[in-house]
Order: structure tokens, then sequence, then C-alpha cells
């Protein structure tokens, strides 16, 4: 039996746009020995396996999570101060998703595949996201 998918949510901080965390991944940085944009994490996902069946991971930009990312796999890694880290490795390239209000969370979470936000439309991926109050009042009224 497969295990079911799973995704994980993540703020991303200190970044204000989509753009501004394209830009970040593509630095030497943010990029492993494999040319692939990672994300390293003091803990191990317990659960592992279900993210490894086609999860990603949902970026949280300004309060609203505006992409995902197909995760690649898993790798462990080992700091400098010699502690060993989960190292998230990510598909290059960002999918714009329906934007999504989210409260301020620390680390990761994660989020079953039917409380994650629909990829945008091939047609409008290149729109800028909503200020996040006009998506909080969209949201409201039930709208977004």
């Amino acid at each position: 039996m497969a295990a079911a998918r799973l995704h994980l949510q993540k703020l991303s901080v200190g970044t204000e746009t989509v753009a501004d965390l394209a830009e970040w991944q593509a630095g030497a940085r943010a990029q492993g020995p494999d040319g692939l944009p990672r994300h390293i994490t003091r803990m191990w996902p317990k659960r592992a396996a279900e993210l490894m069946s086609g999860g990603s991971i949902y970026w949280v930009i300004k309060g609203q999570i505006l992409c995902r990312q197909p995760i690649a796999r898993l790798d462990e890694v080992q700091g400098g101060d010699g502690i060993r880290r989960c190292a998230i490795v990510l598909e290059p390239g960002l999918v714009r998703v329906v934007p999504t209000l989210r409260r301020p969370f620390q680390g990761w979470r994660y989020l079953a595949p039917g409380d994650a936000p629909r990829d945008l439309p091939e047609g409008r991926r290149g729109e800028a996201a909503l200020p996040p109050e006009m998506s909080a009042a969209l949201a409201e009224i039930g709208v977004l």
C-alpha cells in the first residue's frame, strides 16, 4: 500500500515576493552540491514517507501561501557545528497558487492535500499577489 501524499508549509522569512524567493534560491547559499535548491531544518520530518509520495513545500510570504515547490528528496547534512540536520531538497522553479492567508508560526507545519491551495491557472501565474489586507477581506466574504 502506497503512503498517502502530504505537504509542508513554511514561512519564507525575509522575502517580500515570490520573485524574492526565486532570486534567493538561485544563489549559491541556497543550493546544494547538485545545484538544487534546499531548505535546511533541525528536525527530520516524522512523516517523511508521505512527503516523498508527491508532496510539496508551500511557501508563506507576507502572511499568505503564494507558491509551492515539489519536494525531490530529504538529505541528511551535518553543519560545521557537528549537528545533523535535514535538507529538504526541492525541484527548481516555483508554482504559483491561489493566495491563501496563514497566521505566523515557527518552523514548518504539515499540510493535508485537501487543505492545500490550488495551483493558479497557467494564464494567471504572472499576476502580482494581492495585498494581505485585501486578501483577508475577500476571504472573509468568501471570494477567496
